[in-house]
């Protein structure tokens, strides 16, 4: 993994990072030398991750335990990043939860949830970490989407509409932002080998499928993301803005 020295003591914020892409991401960031802060409601999963990561970091990271649905919580995890780290000029926005769901079984209430958790807190980690990040003199955000909006992939509909909001939001905010030197940038990954896929929908099937249609004929696994993501918040990614950057080993 290449090493980004400005990342060095950075104040660096995750959310979902206690697990699957979330924890790749977060031990990509303290391998930097990054103060990184990870949001997670799993608290024995939060707690793991640092008890392993803290034996050789630099600066061990910090588990904010929070439910991303309810955004006082959520806001008070970004306020409490910033007041140990100082002002979050990276974030990250990958919590998600990818239920599978039928049209006919969704309700309102189902809809809501789902989007509560896979569109809504984006904006508004954005909307709490902009203000420091102007003050501090600009910052990145790396939003992570799907790639499963598209491939018409169609038993999740409440979460490929999250997915494609993220790239509409991801937008939105570059040209906002842009100004104040933030840049916002989105990843949108391919069918990556968390242990929650492994555990509820890879089966041999299914993974000679997906890898037959990838162009790199391997699995693509949660470490394979942490690259794009320092790249994007990188200095070595000035002028990448409003993009959306696809590891998916070649499908599209």
């Amino acid at each position: 993994m290449p090493t980004y020295e400005e990342f060095k003591d950075a104040s660096v914020l995750v959310t979902g990072g206690a697990s699957g892409i979330g924890a790749a991401l977060t031990e990509g960031f303290v391998a930097q030398g990054a103060k990184v802060a990870f949001i997670d409601i799993a608290q024995a999963e939060g707690d793991a991750l640092v008890a392993r990561l803290s034996r050789d970091a630099e600066h061990a990271p910090l588990f904010l335990r929070a439910d991303l649905r309810d955004l006082d919580a959520l806001r008070g995890a970004v306020a409490a990043a910033a007041d140990a780290h100082g002002p979050v000029t990276v974030l990250v926005n990958n919590a998600a939860w990818d239920d599978r769901h039928e049209v006919a079984d969704v309700d309102e209430a189902y809809w809501e949830n789902n989007l509560a958790i896979n569109l809504r807190p984006q904006f508004f980690t954005i909307q709490a970490v902009a203000p420091g990040m102007k003050a501090a003199g600009g910052g990145a955000i790396v939003n992570f989407t799907s790639t499963s909006y598209m491939l018409n992939i169609g038993d999740m509909p409440a979460y490929t509409a999250a997915k494609a909001g993220i790239v509409g939001l991801t937008k939105g905010m570059a040209g906002k932002l842009g100004a104040d030197n933030i840049r916002v940038n989105a990843i949108a990954p391919g069918w990556v080998m968390t242990k929650r896929q492994k555990d509820l929908w890879v089966t041999e099937e299914g993974l000679a499928t997906m890898l037959d249609r990838q162009s790199i004929h391997e699995p693509i696994q949660p470490v394979d993301m942490v690259g794009p993501c320092l790249f994007l918040a990188s200095a070595s990614a000035r002028m990448v803005t409003a993009q959306v950057l696809i590891a998916d080993g070649g499908i599209l």
